[in-house]
């Protein structure tokens, strides 16, 4: 399956373009968000790492489409993308409901026949993908509902909702979102390769300690988890500490293709 060129402006958006980077980043967002929400990462990798942001349809620029309701319809979009994108490591980053879809990217690449197999997954503010909790799904809640689930988070200004045409757009989208990860059939032995790396914060309503660690059994590679202190979106205070973790990874990665390189030669 080939993209047409035109797809990539849409849903791949390059704040910091570097391309003689040595790795790549691409990063999903959370139920919600757009991509504008990976700008600070891109600012702070450049231009050592090419950071590409996911954009989702039904938000920002793309408010006249309409969003999509399935991991796997969102994941169908983004896959032939990155196909021919084995010219450097590729590393995945999710936040929240962008952790689904990075895991779900990154199975479909593990052959590395339908595109670059992925060289380390980072899970930031989402339990492990086949752990359910017993709970009301909010796509199923009303907008009342769905409003007070995102002030419970944080990482929405509320004010901004009071114009009724952007409140109407955001709780379209959230539902859409949220009904995407809540139907998400992940099974038990779905399992990844590659080196997975879960980041929470401490005081996270959507995802507990243990949640985060369940992981752990997604993966036979490498497993790590690194705790933050804040609630669902920790991540917007704690850009500079999360950078150094994906700085860790990358500074491996490197080192991996070296001595690859050393190896072959």
């Amino acid at each position: 399956m080939t993209a047409p060129a035109t797809d990539e402006a849409l849903w791949l958006r390059r704040y910091r373009p570097a391309p003689e980077a040595a790795a790549r980043l691409l990063c999903f967002p959370h139920a919600g968000g757009s991509a504008s929400y990976f700008r600070p990462m891109a600012e702070a990798l450049a231009p050592r790492v090419e950071v590409v942001a996911v954009q989702y349809p039904g938000r920002q620029d793309r408010f006249r489409e309409p969003c999509l309701d399935s991991v796997a319809d969102l994941v169908d979009r983004v896959q032939p993308l990155v196909a021919s994108w084995s010219d450097r490591p590729l590393v995945l980053f999710g936040h929240s409901m962008g952790s689904l879809l990075a895991f779900e990217l990154a199975l479909r690449l593990r052959d590395g026949r339908s595109g670059p197999p992925v060289a380390h997954l980072f899970a930031s503010g989402r339990r492990g993908p086949s752990t359910v909790r017993e709970e009301t799904p909010v796509h199923t809640l009303d907008d009342d509902g769905i409003l007070d689930d995102l002030a419970r988070l944080g990482g929405t200004d509320l004010s901004l909702l009071e114009d009724a045409w952007l409140r109407r757009t955001v709780i379209d989208c959230v539902r859409a979102d949220y009904r995407a990860i809540e139907t998400y059939p992940c099974p038990p032995d779905a399992v990844l390769d590659c080196p997975v790396t879960v980041l929470v914060g401490d005081d996270d309503p959507k995802t507990t300690l243990e949640e985060a660690g369940a992981w752990r059994s997604h993966t036979t590679g490498p497993f790590a988890r690194r705790v933050f202190p804040g609630g669902h979106f920790y991540l917007s205070e704690r850009w500079a500490e999360v950078c150094a973790v994906l700085g860790e990874a990358f500074d491996g990665i490197a080192a991996g293709a070296v001595a690859t390189r050393s190896g072959s030669e």
